[in-house]
């Protein structure tokens, strides 16, 4: 039997910092989730100031991110790792969000295991 796989994502707003983590099976179970975001945004987002008509992955993960905020503004445990396995899965090699709390999504960065930018 195969040992499951445990993802972390470290989340950053301003100077607090929290770690969420995902089991493998849970980002397998939650893609049919994930995939109905995806449909969603490719209709276009309203992201920060503008709308984006098509949304490509860096900023689907920017939307992402920005209900992470909310989730963990409200404490919603199953919305945070939702938008953390959302993350997880659309952005290989990703260990940290620094999200933007000042309404400006796209300036939402995320940085893989060596603290390189995502970009």
């Amino acid at each position: 039997m195969n040992k499951l796989q445990n993802y972390e994502l470290t989340i950053l707003v301003g100077i607090d910092e929290q770690r969420i983590s995902i089991c493998e099976d849970v980002l397998m179970d939650a893609e049919p989730i994930f995939q109905k975001m995806d449909h969603d945004m490719s209709r276009g987002w309203q992201l920060g100031r503008q709308f984006v008509p098509s949304p490509n992955k860096l900023q689907r993960c920017q939307i992402a991110a920005d209900r992470l905020l909310t989730a963990l503004h409200t404490e919603n445990s199953a919305s945070m790792n939702l938008m953390a396995g959302f993350i997880l899965s659309r952005l290989p090699g990703v260990a940290s969000v620094n999200i933007n709390d000042e309404g400006e999504t796209n300036e939402t960065m995320f940085y893989n295991t060596d603290n390189a930018l995502i970009s």
